[in-house]
């Protein structure tokens, strides 16, 4: 039919002399170039197209194959046209970017000079402005020349006694007691929450069990339910968080009628074979081994971690270069995005409460930039290594990222794969990961002996160069990717089944990690 012949792509057409690219900038990274196609070249490209498709149009009144281009062009000349000036835009960027042997840092921003329908309807010269930014030119630094400081644990017989006892704290049962409840006791209830005298949906249970202090249910309600007494009934008024995750309910006063069924004590769990055995070993020495074994590669990840910190701090120090600007806005308005949010939800860490909005964004912009920098570093690295990431890490990636949604691990398994961009960012970090790997081995790496409060503590080692807060704050985070790709269209999440009456509406929400402490890593 005509509507899928007019719509076929227009084919690649070769280059045209007619064809001008001039550039009218080039200061730093940004380069910008005026392009003109005159519309005699476009008149004649729309001419190619109509020869290209006339064989398979068909029209009423016509045999199949033989409308005439004059009518062809009548009909559909400004489609067929607008196809036509799409690819001469596109064909004409991608001349000015080989012809002038530019690695682009993103896509090109076009703006076109002349009205597009005069362009179109055949007027006007195609005429627009191109800007760029090139990606800069470097030499990495050899990752066989650097010393990178690596803390390292052992795992102490404190460290695997604390362990146990967290373990045997986890195995904790209850018993009925006498008297009244308090701090640390269990009492079993049933309840019924109510707000403006009527229940509400989840707000009921039965045979709940609560632990006083244990501060799993919402401000107020275990507090109330001190000194409470077997068979007592009692009133709880209490105020849901304005951050609660059922909005219906966010910020509302209810009241809970309780009825206090029975009060019981802790009773705690022996730490011995028992215990072993509750947890599928067959000896207490076998789960103090397990726990050793499990601590230790614990500290193994951490050591880890930290040396990659020791890592983009030198590797940050070693290059200085000029960074595609857009690059760089990119990476701090996506920060900055966050920390406005952040601000708004009043949380802002103590430092930077009395700082003001310009000293803020220059903090975060230098953490931008120092992102950007560390990001092109490792993709620089990484090339020249030949460093890849295969089909089969990929793929794992993608079930990783299916597994936290459950019931739609298809669907999600499906969008990445209709969606480069959303795949790309799951390849990114794995890429990074080995890149950094990849220095770590051939680069000098010193252990530290540190206590293992040091090794998870979030300060700089003893006799480590001191850094700038916002450095200091910028090198937990990941370095931004080599190119900044389109804001992703999160899958989207099954919603959490419904919580059972035991810890409905009742129950305090996670809590959550501040976002803006995640941009300042």
């Amino acid at each position: 039919m005509i509507a899928n012949a007019v719509r076929a792509p227009a084919r690649p057409q070769k280059p045209d002399k007619t064809m001008q690219v001039t550039q009218t900038k080039a200061e730093g990274l940004s380069h910008t170039y005026d392009i003109t196609v005159p519309a005699a070249e476009l008149d004649s490209r729309l001419d190619a197209r109509i020869a290209e498709i006339q064989p398979d149009v068909t029209l009423k009144g016509f045999r199949p194959g033989k409308v005439p281009a004059a009518h062809i062009k009548r009909m559909f000349g400004k489609s067929l046209m607008g196809e036509v000036v799409e690819a001469a835009m596109q064909e004409a960027s991608e001349k000015a970017l080989q012809d002038n042997n530019i690695k682009p840092a993103g896509q090109p921003h076009i703006h076109m000079e002349a009205e597009a329908e005069e362009v179109v309807a055949g007027k006007a010269d195609l005429r627009f402005h191109m800007h760029v930014d090139v990606m800069p030119e470097f030499t990495p630094v050899d990752p066989a020349s650097l010393t990178i400081e690596r803390p390292v644990a052992e795992v102490s017989s404190e460290d695997i006694d604390k362990a146990l006892a967290n373990l045997a704290e986890s195995q904790k049962t209850f018993a009925d007691k006498t008297g009244k409840a308090k701090t640390g006791d269990a009492v079993i209830v049933d309840f019924v929450g109510k707000i403006d005298g009527e229940p509400f949906d989840g707000g009921s249970a039965e045979d709940a069990q609560i632990v006083l202090g244990s501060g799993d249910f919402i401000p107020g309600f275990e507090d109330q339910l001190e000194g409470a007494a077997k068979d007592e009934e009692k009133v709880l008024k209490v105020t849901f968080p304005e951050d609660y995750p059922a909005k219906s309910l966010a910020g509302k006063d209810a009241v809970f009628e309780v009825t206090v069924k029975a009060v019981q004590k802790p009773v705690e769990t022996p730490i011995d074979d028992d215990l072993a055995r509750q947890l599928g070993l067959e000896s207490l020495e076998a789960l103090r081994d397990a726990i050793a074994k499990n601590l230790a590669a614990e500290h193994k990840t951490q050591s880890r971690s930290r040396a990659k910190r020791r890592l983009l701090d030198v590797l940050d120090e070693k290059h200085d270069f000029d960074l595609p600007p857009g690059m760089v806005d990119a990476e701090f308005n996506a920060i900055w995005q966050q920390v406005e949010a952040d601000i708004k939800a009043g949380d802002v860490d103590e430092e930077d409460k009395d700082k003001s909005e310009d000293e803020l964004k220059a903090e975060y912009r230098a953490i931008a930039e120092r992102r950007v920098r560390l990001g092109l570093v490792l993709a620089e690295i990484g090339q020249q290594a030949g460093i890849t990431v295969a089909a089969e890490e990929l793929a794992r990636a993608v079930n990783a990222e299916a597994m936290r949604y459950p019931g739609q691990e298809k669907q999600v398994a499906e969008y990445f794969q209709k969606n480069p961009e959303a795949l790309a960012r799951l390849r990114a970090p794995i890429f990074e990961e080995k890149v950094v790997d990849y220095i770590l081995e051939l680069a000098e790496v010193k252990d530290v002996p540190v206590s293992r409060e040091a090794l998870y503590a979030d300060d700089d080692l003893p006799g480590e160069k001191a850094k700038p807060a916002a450095k200091k704050k910028a090198a937990k985070k990941a370095p931004a990717k080599k190119k900044t790709a389109a804001k992703k269209a999160e899958p989207k999440k099954t919603a959490p089944k419904k919580a059972s009456a035991k810890k409905a509406p009742a129950k305090k929400p996670a809590a959550k990690k501040p976002a803006k402490k995640a941009a300042k890593k």
